[in-house]
């Protein structure tokens, strides 16, 4: 009976077993193989965790792969920062400010604190202008005593102006570069710098003419003209930076 049961289950289940079988993990102890339709529901396990790890790793490597090497310099600098700053600059010669990624980092931090520096400046010396203004406005019309003592006071306020307008646009001329070049069009920075020419030259005709006035009185409404473009040009300048 037992042998009887066998041979009809073996015959039921004939159409499963043949050449597209495979064998079990125990195939080789037991001697029995796997129907077909198992390979089916093994193809739709997960992947091996080995085979994951890989494919995880090599997503990270090419998210980890050195973007194309940034310049540390901007390509344009004004002729100060070019003379100190640039790759070839005298702080570069002398090694004081070696060119290298922490090295810049330092070098805006320095940038920031001298802008800073000059933004401040900027406001004394435009104090300045507007007191030298009045004393100048004052002089004119000023006779004997009164006019030696506002002379005078003119004179020292001119020398203020003088030192804080230097010192100012020293800070201006030697910062370091910034991390980028300037934008294209129109920006209150290059407005800034614009007006910046302006006032430079009015400062040399503005002192040339004071001097002058001593020999020449028919100079005073130049110098005056002088004094109130220049006194124009920084104040819109000054403004500007505030944008």
């Amino acid at each position: 009976m037992r042998y009887t049961l066998l041979l009809v289950c073996c015959f039921l289940m004939g159409p499963c077993w043949g050449r597209n079988a495979i064998r079990l993990p125990f195939a080789d102890s037991v001697g029995l193989l796997a129907p077909v339709g198992i390979v089916a529901d093994a193809d739709t396990l997960p992947a091996p965790a080995d085979s994951a790890a890989t494919s995880a790793d090599d997503l990270l490597a090419d998210l980890t792969e050195p973007a194309e090497k940034q310049p540390l310099l901007p390509d344009r600098m004004i002729f100060t920062q070019r003379a100190f700053w640039g790759p070839k600059g005298l702080l570069r010669a002398m090694n004081v400010a070696p060119l290298t990624i922490e090295g810049r980092a330092k070098e805006l931090k320095i940038r920031r604190t001298m802008l800073v520096a000059h933004q401040i400046g900027g406001f004394i010396t435009l104090a300045g202008f507007v007191a030298q203004g009045l004393l100048g406005a004052k002089l004119y019309n000023a006779q004997g005593q009164e006019y030696v003592d506002t002379k005078r006071w003119h004179e020292r306020t001119a020398t203020f102006i003088n030192i804080s307008y230097a010192t100012t646009m020293t800070l201006s001329l030697t910062a370091p570069p910034p991390a980028v070049g300037a934008r294209r069009g129109f920006t209150w920075i290059k407005a800034h710098k614009y007006l910046a020419i302006v006032h430079i030259a009015g400062m040399i005709a503005t002192n040339v003419l004071a001097h002058q006035i001593e020999n020449d009185f028919s100079l005073k409404p130049y110098h005056r003209a002088a004094a109130y473009t220049t006194f124009g040009a920084y104040a819109l300048s000054v403004v500007a930076l505030t944008f």
